[in-house]
């Protein structure tokens, strides 16, 4: 079949095309939910650490994406807790995490709290040490992010800085 003619079909009617449909009985569904179980369990149990860590690190990278995604803001996804989690699955203490990306312990403590904000330099550091993984622009978009939160929510310190606006606009 030539791809001319294809495109007078969807995606839909292409793939209803290639899949054979499949009635199971309850029985059947049972037996073929219990077999794949099994498979997935065997197959849990023979990857290595190093594909378990490779997995887990996409399951957060996909967190930290789909929460960008989102318009609102959780106050629960800071940046810290990112990091921490990011620090549980690479199982690694804060110590020996510091050293890795050369940052002093009481910095990685600062950010992780919430107290400091992290520079350019440490998130591009992140994406290294997740060896591209989960990428610097990333973790500054989830910082611009709170600060957007922030800003938009800052009500003493909007009202303190109107007293430096005169003549504002009249609009309409």
């Amino acid at each position: 079949m030539s791809l001319k003619r294809l495109k007078n079909y969807t995606t839909e009617d292409i793939a209803d095309a290639m899949v054979l449909p499949v009635t199971l009985t309850s029985k059947q569904r049972k037996e073929a939910d219990r077999q794949l179980s099994e498979h997935r369990a065997m197959r849990r149990t023979e990857m290595t650490e190093e594909e378990k860590l490779h997995f887990k690190l996409f399951r957060l990278k996909f967190q930290l994406e789909d929460y960008l995604k989102e318009d609102q803001y959780n106050p629960q996804f800071t940046f810290g807790y990112f990091l921490e989690q990011y620090l549980q699955l690479t199982n690694r203490k804060k110590k020996e995490f510091a050293g890795d990306i050369q940052i002093h312990e009481t910095l990685l403590s600062s950010i992780l709290k919430n107290r400091r904000e992290p520079n350019e330099s440490f998130m591009i550091r992140l994406e290294l040490h997740s060896n591209n993984m989960i990428p610097a622009i990333d973790w500054f978009k989830l910082l611009e992010k709170e600060k957007g939160h922030q800003i938009n929510t800052n009500r003493s310190l909007r009202d303190k800085e109107s007293r430096f606006v005169t003549h504002s606009l009249q609009l309409v």
